[in-house]
């Protein structure tokens, strides 16, 4: 008799890969671009807190759907405070790591967006759940 195999099952990997995937690849993006000393000047009218805000929001919105199992419809409070937790603390450490990169520096008013970013991200998430529930479609 053959005993089952140690580890997660190929279908576990696969479905962490699916939930948190984005998430990483979202992550490293923001860590590449974090590490460039010289940031390109944003379009006029958009401000460095507006590129920080925008790109939290998107790190939150994936970090919902992956603890939402990819269902938004099973978007959770709880979901939505981890995502806006986790996504300040990932904002916390990309400032420290700022501070080790020539040209940047490590801005509280930068965190502040983060999170403001995050929150607005969830907000979004819950919003469109909440009028796809009205309208009688299902949001994921």
């Amino acid at each position: 008799m053959s005993s089952p195999p140690l580890g997660p099952s190929p279908h576990g990997f696969w479905r962490v890969l699916f939930l948190w995937g984005p998430v990483l690849v979202y992550a490293v993006a923001i860590f590449i671009e974090s590490s460039i000393s010289q940031v390109p000047e944003f379009p006029s009218g958009f401000t460095d807190k507006d590129g920080h805000g925008l790109l939290y929001a998107g790190l939150a919105i994936l970090i919902v759907r992956a603890l939402s199992g990819a269902q938004w419809s099973a978007a959770s409070l709880g979901a939505g405070a981890s995502a806006i937790a986790l996504a300040a603390l990932y904002g916390a450490s990309d400032e420290f790591h700022q501070w080790f990169v020539p040209g940047r520096t490590m801005d509280v008013a930068d965190w502040i967006a983060d999170v403001i970013g995050a929150t607005a991200g969830v907000a979004v998430v819950f919003i469109v759940v909440r009028v796809a529930r009205r309208m009688g479609k299902p949001a994921g």
